[in-house]
């Protein structure tokens, strides 16, 4: 699973062929012993959870690079390594 991008202690990763558990569009994020899976491009929580402050800024990257997120998300389910995305600064 690629990590696309990594900021403040959080990787984001997003599965290649991953369409079948969710059936949507989504990135999987870790930060310490925590880990959650968020719809692109809304940002919305689908499982797990994360503290609060990290949360907020997952959802505040996810919302600054939502294109980039989607056109990752094609070539993932198509088997293809999605690209790096810039970090949050």
């Amino acid at each position: 699973m690629p990590t696309i991008s990594m900021f403040y202690g959080i990787l984001i990763r997003m599965y290649m062929l991953d369409t079948k558990q969710h059936h949507l569009p989504h990135i999987h994020v870790e930060y310490a012993e925590s880990e959650a899976i968020f719809q692109i491009p809304d940002g919305d929580l689908l499982e797990g959870e994360l503290p609060s402050k990290q949360y907020k800024l997952v959802q505040a990257w996810i919302a600054l690079h939502s294109d980039e997120l989607m056109a990752d998300w094609k070539l993932a389910a198509s088997g293809v390594t999605p690209y790096k995305i810039e970090p949050l600064r």
